[in-house]
């Protein structure tokens, strides 16, 4: 197996594998449904997606697609594969368009396209989209939001302080306004979205005279 930080990593976007990075880490990585003697490293649910569907293959340090003769076909920046198409750095992989993957090139810098707790808490830095176990919070969270989320994330469980919070989600410009109350507000209401898909969740604590924290477990 590679080094991690010299490998290529597939980011899935949408279905059962939603915020989750999948790392090219075989020489060939087969993607598709599986059953019977047809064996998937990467195993898709979708009655569309074909046993063996699709194949990512690396060969002298460059990364390739081709389709496996899937019946409802393989897309790459919404073109279909034909033959063998070189990937590269933020490509997008579409199976049977409807499951859909980002291509991370081994060279590249990954941002947190994956921070996952608990198997419950998702966020993708690239569309700053956020998933609550398999839901997505929508309408997408604000960027304040986002801001003061992916602080607590880093790591999760870490307290924040409020002169904290404001430099990383207020702007130089901004900062000199931002009271204790518009705090509190944006603390409000990230506690409110997230609240949207697991109603009993506490996932952003206070520590009085600290500041805050994430709880990854959302108080489970």
């Amino acid at each position: 197996m590679e080094d991690s930080s010299q490998q290529a990593f597939l980011i899935s976007e949408n279905g059962i594998l939603a915020g989750r990075r999948i790392p090219i880490d075989k020489h060939s990585v087969i993607i598709g449904r599986g059953g019977g003697n047809k064996a998937c490293d990467i195993v898709l649910s979708g009655r569309q997606v074909s046993r063996q569907h699709a194949e990512i293959f690396v060969d002298q340090g460059r990364y390739f697609l081709r389709d496996l003769g899937s019946k409802n076909g393989t897309y790459l920046n919404g073109k279909p594969v034909s033959g063998v198409m070189e990937l590269a750095d933020s490509d997008e992989i579409q199976i049977a368009l409807c499951e859909r993957f980002r291509f991370v090139g081994a060279d590249a810098t990954l941002p947190l396209s994956e921070i996952v707790f608990a198997d419950r808490l998702h966020l993708d830095s690239q569309s700053r989209r956020v998933w609550v176990g398999m839901t997505e919070i929508k309408p997408s969270l604000s960027p304040a939001q986002y801001r003061l989320l992916e602080l607590l994330c880093e790591p999760a469980g870490q307290v924040r302080s409020r002169d904290e919070i404001v430099c990383a989600v207020w702007s130089e410009a901004e900062k000199e306004g931002v009271t204790e109350q518009a705090i509190d507000a944006l603390v409000r209401r990230l506690r409110e979205r997230l609240s949207e898909i697991v109603p009993d969740g506490a996932y952003v604590m206070t520590v009085r005279g600290h500041g805050f924290r994430l709880d990854p477990t959302g108080g489970r």
